[in-house]
């Protein structure tokens, strides 16, 4: 009698096991279908028929040619300077909607579900496609890439505050609004506090994400070190363009320094 549970639980942890490798191998079919239907996906003569315009490619990028590195300078501090501006924007437009969207801090269900539905809307469109919106609204320069960079990330980062608020633990808020404290009191000192450091390791993410994206948004007119990229491109001068992705990717590796240096700090 005693074995029954016993037997009872192998039987339901087999079925588990059973259903989680039922799950993988529907993933990976899935997946494979969805290369099928590429076009080219696993053409090998096409593959073979490339490989010599790649190997001349390849040989005109190398060596790198930095003669023109003074005029990548400022194009690179403009990069720096619209990640920091477009994160510090996609904070102040991401809190205030994720305390809305959050299940525990937003005032009404109705509201909170508005507030998830607009950071979905946000997500949805592309840097890229925001960058084109807004230089054609705006003019070049480096406004409508911090512009771009803002509206599509609030809807990432508000998502993640969202989720760090609403998993808080609840008897903090409980004594707050015990206690007489207003909505915003609640959120000041019940809310908020737990949540900083998350919130903090999430921004700096994001910052780290948008130096990248940024130097993309450049080719679309948004300014900053993609502006050459694109020129360099153009005017097909390949080692040019090599210089500059070393540049970028060294800029990236200290953005990414900073960034994990700041995350320790925070802890």
């Amino acid at each position: 009698m005693s074995s029954a549970p016993l037997m009872e639980a192998l039987l339901q942890e087999d079925a588990a096991r059973r259903l989680r490798l039922l799950g993988l191998c529907s993933v990976l079919l899935m997946v494979c279908l969805g290369a099928l239907q590429v076009t080219g996906f696993f053409d090998a003569q096409r593959f073979a028929e490339g490989a010599p315009a790649m190997a001349q490619l390849a040989s005109e990028m190398v060596p790198p040619n930095f003669e023109r590195w003074r005029h990548w300078v400022q194009p690179l501090a403009d990069t720096l300077a619209m990640s920091v501006a477009g994160t510090a924007l996609t904070v102040v437009l991401s809190l205030p909607l994720a305390l809305l969207a959050a299940p525990n801090t937003t005032p009404h269900a109705t509201i909170g579900q508005l507030a998830r539905t607009l950071l979905a809307a946000f997500r949805s469109v592309p840097e890229i496609i925001l960058g084109i919106v807004f230089v054609a609204a705006v003019g070049f320069g480096a406004l409508p890439g911090v512009l771009a960079l803002a509206l599509h990330s609030a809807g990432m980062v508000g998502k993640f505050y969202a989720e760090a608020i609403e998993h808080v633990d609840p008897k903090p808020l409980e004594a707050a609004r015990a206690a007489g404290a207003s909505r915003f009191q609640v959120i000041a000192h019940a809310v908020l506090p737990q949540v900083m450091p998350q919130l903090g390791d999430i921004t700096i993410y994001r910052w780290e994400y948008h130096f990248r994206a940024s130097a993309v948004l450049g080719i679309v007119g948004a300014g900053g070190i993609g502006f050459e990229l694109m020129a360099a491109l153009r005017l097909v001068n390949y080692d040019q363009v090599s210089a500059i992705l070393l540049c970028v990717l060294a800029c990236v590796l200290v953005v990414d320094s900073l960034g994990a240096l700041l995350r320790r700090k925070l802890k």
